[in-house]
């Protein structure tokens, strides 16, 4: 028996239209897919930033301060014209000079004083230097004078409990006079402490009289300066 089909029910039949129909509309809606833009107002993009950054996307402000006006013109002297007819006072200066009716007064002797000048000399420029109690018979008397020094500081020396705990130390730089008479004056001294520098003039006020220092054979007061260290060992 032969089957028989019914051409207006075949789907093969228009199977190339509509493919072809579906080609061209994927086509289309491609092109229109590629090609679609948009475009967003300020207003958008301004509430899409915070706030900082717009801030710093502006420009600064600046304000320029104009210059100061230039200053007033001072007006010329005005000068007195003076007609040559005139009289002008002439000032008339006296010569100092004498000459021979000029009266020379007599002066009386001058009296001058020949008391003793209060004259400090340092101690490296002396002619005679002060002489240490031990240094009368010793030639070179200024060697000797440092060297009985650096004894009666080593002798006499004492470092302040206080400032042994405490881990105080440094220099002290004493200087002193030693007046015409031989003894001890003037004493000034500059340290890192109080106690420090109490204590550096309790060794310099026992230093023994001296026999003063000369200039030109007449006793001069001698300046004399010499450091005190205060070093905790270790």
């Amino acid at each position: 028996m032969e089957l028989k089909k019914n051409p207006k029910k075949d789907l093969n039949r228009n199977s190339g239209m509509y493919f072809a129909m579906g080609l061209f509309l994927v086509l289309i809606l491609t092109y229109v897919a590629l090609e679609w833009k948009s475009f967003y107002g300020y207003d958008d993009v301004a509430e899409g930033l915070p706030q900082e950054e717009l801030w710093e996307q502006a420009p600064p402000i600046t304000f320029v301060t104009p210059p100061p006006p230039p200053p007033t013109p001072v007006a010329p002297p005005v000068l007195d014209i003076v007609d040559n007819e005139v009289d002008v006072e002439e000032v008339v200066i006296a010569s100092t000079e004498s000459d021979e009716e000029t009266e020379v007064i007599e002066v009386d002797e001058v009296e001058f004083d020949e008391g003793p000048v209060d004259v400090v000399v340092p101690f490296s420029v002396i002619e005679n230097v002060p002489v240490f109690p031990g240094c009368e018979n010793d030639a070179d008397k200024r060697a000797c004078f440092n060297k009985m020094m650096k004894k009666h500081i080593v002798k006499n020396f004492r470092y302040p409990e206080l400032e042994q705990e405490m881990g105080i130390q440094g220099r002290v730089n004493i200087m002193f006079e030693i007046q015409k008479d031989g003894s001890i004056g003037n004493v000034r001294m500059r340290g890192p402490n109080k106690n420090l520098e109490k204590d550096a003039a309790r060794i310099i006020n026992k230093l023994p009289k001296m026999t003063p220092g000369k200039q030109r054979g007449n006793p001069v007061r001698v300046p004399f300066s010499i450091p005190i260290t205060y070093k905790l060992s270790n």
